[in-house]
């Protein structure tokens, strides 16, 4: 007998996180791995930040921090939400937390009951439906396609509505696709939540100043959204601060003080050191991220390149993040080296043992056409993982 609880036996792996650990292990063994799996830039956190850490650990920052975050953090929080998405927080309307995962994890335990439905445009980041499933809700799928650059249309939103429907979940910048909903996007989707009072919206912004177009929107910026939406941030992507723990939220205050009374529960306040050094992440104007931008944006371009040149892989440009999504599709039920490819796993699996390259399936995404690379890695490490696989697809 399985003494362990369902929740945890229906759980699923986190796969890009299985597909790391899978690409260490045979690092260990000696095989010469080219790992595109994890979304982690490969930058070091800026030195302001790691300084501003420095002094809050001799100023003695060591005791528990208040489970809501500092308020010193969240008033730098607000002034951030102001600068940058036009938003009028307050900090009553903040929560931080350890990590965007866990703000997404609050909302989720605190917004849904065991049946409500949650839209979810797909390819999603692979932990919302998991944790939508942990918290007792439904995801509802809605597949887009490379050929509309990943993004769903107000018409599908409207098909995908019932009368269960509590949420709407998604990232602009999206991970895994890269896509960028643009103002005039997010204009024609709230037309139609506007006509459905009682959905939600959680917004996940955590890839929002690592974006190319030019141009970032905010849905809760759009007349009629504000009071509905759940905007989620952290400082992992932009900031290079993975390992720092630290995600918040921007939402009506009801949510808020409901997240709070969930992490009260569970973890209390984040770091106390991480949200000192967050305070001059958050305050320091975007342009000091150029650099690493500007690196994303060209390896985007060296990326995208070289797949084209690759037959059979179809792509779309992605505006942001750091990934790319090709449609691999053509593949499928071919043998290749004597492996027969069946779907988007049998392909990421036979690029792991005949090119040494680790990527992660489209199934993990809810898009089971395509497999996800992330360029966040070197210029010469990239051109060698595509002349590997162009080689092993041959």
């Amino acid at each position: 007998m399985n003494p362990l609880s369902d929740r945890i036996n229906n759980l699923s792996t986190s796969q890009t996180l299985a597909m790391a650990a899978l690409a260490r292990e045979l690092k260990a063994q000696g095989k010469d791995i080219i790992s595109l799996s994890l979304g982690e830039p490969d930058f070091n956190t800026p030195d302001f930040i790691k300084e501003a850490a420095k002094k809050a650990i001799d100023e003695n920052y060591s005791t528990y921090s208040p489970v809501d975050g500092y308020a010193e953090l969240k008033e730098a929080i607000c002034r951030k939400f102001k600068r940058d998405n036009n938003l009028d927080y307050k900090p009553a309307n903040v929560v931080v937390s350890t990590g965007a995962k866990q703000s997404l994890y609050n909302i989720a335990q605190c917004m849904l009951n065991d049946g409500d439905e949650v839209i979810l445009p797909a390819p999603y980041w692979v932990s919302y439906y998991e944790i939508i499933k942990m918290s007792g809700g439904i995801p509802v799928e809605v597949p887009t396609s490379v050929e509309s650059d990943f993004k769903i249309t107000p018409e599908q939103l409207e098909k995908a509505i019932t009368p269960k429907t509590k949420m709407i979940w998604y990232s602009s910048p999206c991970n895994p696709s890269g896509s960028v909903y643009s103002r005039e996007e997010f204009t024609a989707i709230a037309k139609v939540l506007e006509k459905y009072p009682n959905i939600y919206i959680v917004a996940d912004e955590i890839y929002e100043h690592i974006n190319f177009s030019g141009t970032f929107c905010s849905i809760a910026s759009i007349p009629g959204m504000f009071e509905r939406t759940i905007t989620v941030n952290g400082v992992a992507k932009a900031f290079a601060m993975t390992g720092w723990r630290i995600g918040y939220i921007g939402a009506p205050e009801f949510i808020a003080k409901a997240c709070t009374k969930m992490q009260g529960q569970v973890t209390s306040g984040a770091n106390s050191i991480a949200q000192r050094a967050t305070i001059a992440a958050v305050d320091a104007d975007p342009k000091v991220l150029n650099y690493m931008v500007e690196a994303f944006h060209k390896r985007r371009d060296l990326v995208v390149g070289l797949i084209k040149e690759i037959p059979g892989l179809k792509i779309n440009v992605p505006e942001g993040a750091f990934y790319v999504f090709p449609d691999v599709s053509s593949f499928f039920g071919k043998t290749l080296r004597g492996t027969l490819i069946k779907d988007a796993t049998d392909f990421s699996m036979y690029l792991l043992a005949e090119a040494n390259v680790a990527t992660v399936t489209g199934d993990a995404f809810g898009n089971p056409d395509c497999i996800r690379f992330s360029y966040a890695t070197s210029e010469e490490l990239l051109t060698e993982a595509m002349r590997r696989i162009k080689e092993v697809l041959a």
